[in-house]
């Protein structure tokens, strides 16, 4: 009997350990839940009004995801060298030391994994209004419930988040795939013949491209999160790899699908002006019961990605608490549920006052430029860790070195530089944000070094 299948309590007087209990599928599950959120429902409008045409839409698509498949292959090396809970705050820590980790796990505190929970829950609650009519305070009622009820969840079992992970996923795939059949073998006659039709070419084609590409990235957000939880995967050095490559590559697939049923189904000045493309496509396929269906799938869909987040961004608080970089007490394991409890319940409360207080959707989009700085730190950690510790033992190796990391560290700046002209103030803000976690880091190390001085009596 292997370590996964054992009682989950401990012998009195070890210190818990997290419980090694996800297998290949769970972990996929966790990358491909959290990408698909809402933002294939409602991000190919943009596209399309940015880029005039369904050809350069499907390009930007397949863009985006090419580029987070770079991301996902160069992580992917890292995973395997490094399969310890944290997941991308470890990598950053072993290649540029503890500021630089620490101010990717503040950012993801603070604003980027908390604010991320925060608007899917919101998001959650706002669909639910389409079968029960909630007020603005029951709708931040019932977003609030939503990650009390998943962070509970959590609680109890790592293996419990992976089966409702699994469950979830599996049920959003499947309603995608059967909506993209629907959409091929349903759908005749004027509404697909006029989708063929080319719209205007827009003028500065290439700074329409990088804009519709920031509404594209930000659908495919999230293949990262499964090396967070990589402590607690059964073969780390194995599945997290291939949980980030095939992870991507399945949501690529499943997102090009879907665009060419909006264009199918939809003209594309239909496309273009919808607000809600994928209930309007739903609507086409279906009937008038198609917004209801399509209402349900995205509810499924957020929820799938909202425990997916609450799931794996505590491992990274876990990680820098055991660091001596986050409250301490959260670098506890509950010595019954072997999971990062008390990293859990801040995560959940943060998250939650985001939501009363309501500024969760502007701090999220704050620190989508410093996670993006991270992503590319990242991605050139590859190239970094393959010149200074050569000898380290390396499971999976990135294909196309170096090319495939260089290629997505260039991307990566590229977009950064967009954000910067695009959205100077956000983007501005973001990098405060980030910013004042250099006294918190501060301060937290001050106070490490003294319990090692004191030997551990904090």
């Amino acid at each position: 009997m292997n370590s996964a299948d054992r009682s989950s309590t401990t012998v009195p007087g070890e210190r818990p350990q997290l419980l090694r209990a996800l297998g290949l599928w769970q972990t996929t599950a966790i990358a491909m839940g959290v990408m698909i959120g809402t933002g294939i429902f409602l991000v190919p409008s943009d596209v399309t009004r940015q880029v005039g045409s369904p050809k350069v839409a499907l390009a930007v698509w397949v863009g985006g995801g090419l580029l987070s498949l770079f991301g996902a292959l160069s992580f992917a090396e890292l995973a395997g060298m490094m399969p310890q809970a944290g997941g991308q705050y470890i990598y950053l820590r072993e290649t540029y030391g503890s500021l630089v980790s620490f101010l990717c796990g503040w950012s993801f505190f603070l604003a980027a994994q908390s604010g991320g929970i925060s608007v899917l829950a919101v998001g959650f609650a706002k669909y639910l209004g389409q079968f029960l009519p909630l007020t603005t305070w029951e709708l931040r009622a019932a977003a609030a419930l939503s990650i009390a009820f998943f962070t509970l969840i959590n609680y109890v079992g790592v293996k419990e988040g992976g089966r409702v992970q699994s469950l979830l996923t599996g049920v959003k795939v499947g309603a995608l795939v059967a909506f993209i059949l629907l959409g091929y073998l349903w759908v005749h006659g004027p509404a697909a013949r006029a989708a063929t039709s080319s719209a205007h070419s827009g003028s500065g084609f290439l700074a329409s491209f990088g804009v519709a590409m920031v509404g594209v990235l930000w659908a495919y957000d999230g293949w990262n999160t499964c090396t967070f939880a990589a402590g607690e995967v059964k073969n780390p050095q194995r599945d997290v790899p291939l949980a980030l490559i095939l992870g991507t590559l399945a949501v690529m697939v499943l997102y090009a699908g879907l665009n060419l049923v909006y264009y199918r189904v939809l003209a594309v000045p239909e496309v273009a002006a919808s607000s809600l493309v994928g209930a309007d496509a739903a609507v086409r396929i279906m009937g008038r019961t198609g917004s209801q269906v399509m209402a349900l799938l995205i509810i499924i869909s957020t929820l799938g990605s909202l425990n997916g987040s609450i799931l794996a961004a505590p491992r990274v608080y876990y990680a820098m608490a055991k660091d001596g970089l986050f409250f301490r007490w959260c670098a506890d394991v509950h010595p019954r549920f072997r999971t990062p409890h008390r990293a859990l319940l801040i995560q959940g409360f943060w998250a939650i006052l985001l939501v009363v207080m309501g500024t969760y959707e502007q701090l999220f989009t704050y620190t989508i430029f410093a996670a993006w700085v991270f992503y590319a730190l990242t991605g050139l950690a590859v190239i970094v860790l393959r010149r200074t510790q050569p000898n380290l033992p390396r499971p999976y190796r990135v294909f196309g070195y170096p090319w495939v990391p260089v290629a997505f560290v260039l991307a990566s700046t590229c977009f950064l530089v967009n954000m910067l002209v695009a959205k100077p103030a956000e983007s501005g803000l973001g990098a405060v944000i980030v910013a004042l976690g250099v006294p918190m880091y501060f301060g937290w190390k001050s106070r490490a070094e003294k319990c090692a001085v004191r030997k551990g009596s904090c």
